[in-house]
C-alpha cells in the first residue's frame, strides 16, 4: 500500500471514529452510533461485557446515556494501527439513572480511557473500551 492510499484509509477511518464519538458523546444519538458500524460489536472488559449485534449495542449505549444523561468525552490522542484506531480520552458524566445495577447517586464521575476501534478496511467492526471501573465506583460513592 502506498503512503497516499494509507493516508486516504486513515482519513476515512478518522471520519468514522469522529462521527461515532460525536453521535455518542455530543448528540447522544443511539441510532447514529449504530450507523457508524459495519458490524455493531462492543467489548467492555472492566465490566465483563461483550455486546454483539445491533440490539445488544443499542441496549449498551442506551443504558449508558440513561445512567449518565450528560455523558461527555474529551479526546487527547489518536493513534493509527494496521486494523485499528486507538483513542486516548477522558469520559464522564453525572449518574442520574441506573448504571451497572447501581441506583442513581447524582454524583459525577470522570475516568481516563482507551478506546480501540477495530476496522475491516474502512468499515468499523467493533470497539473495545478500557477504563478502571473501580475509579468510577469510588467517584460514585459505591466503594471506598
Amino acid at each position: 500500500m502506498s503512503p497516499v492510499e494509507l493516508s486516504d484509509l486513515q482519513a476515512r477511518r478518522d471520519a468514522v471514529v469522529t462521527a461515532h464519538i460525536d453521535a455518542e458523546a455530543v448528540q447522544h444519538d443511539v441510532a447514529a452510533v449504530l450507523a457508524t458500524f459495519r458490524q455493531p460489536h462492543y467489548e467492555v472488559p472492566s465490566m465483563g461485557g461483550v455486546f454483539d449485534g445491533a440490539a445488544a449495542v443499542e441496549g449498551l449505549i442506551q443504558s449508558l446515556l440513561e445512567g449518565f444523561p450528560d455523558f461527555w468525552l474529551k479526546e487527547s490522542r489518536r493513534h493509527h494501527a494496521d486494523k485499528a484506531v486507538i483513542v486516548e480520552c477522558v469520559f464522564g458524566g453525572t449518574q442520574m439513572g441506573v448504571f451497572a445495577g447501581i441506583a442513581p447517586t447524582q454524583r459525577k464521575m470522570e475516568v481516563s480511557s482507551a478506546l480501540v476501534f477495530d476496522f475491516d478496511g474502512d468499515g468499523l467492526v467493533g470497539e473495545r473500551v478500557y477504563f478502571d471501573l473501580a475509579t468510577v465506583f469510588r467517584q460514585l460513592g459505591v466503594i471506598v
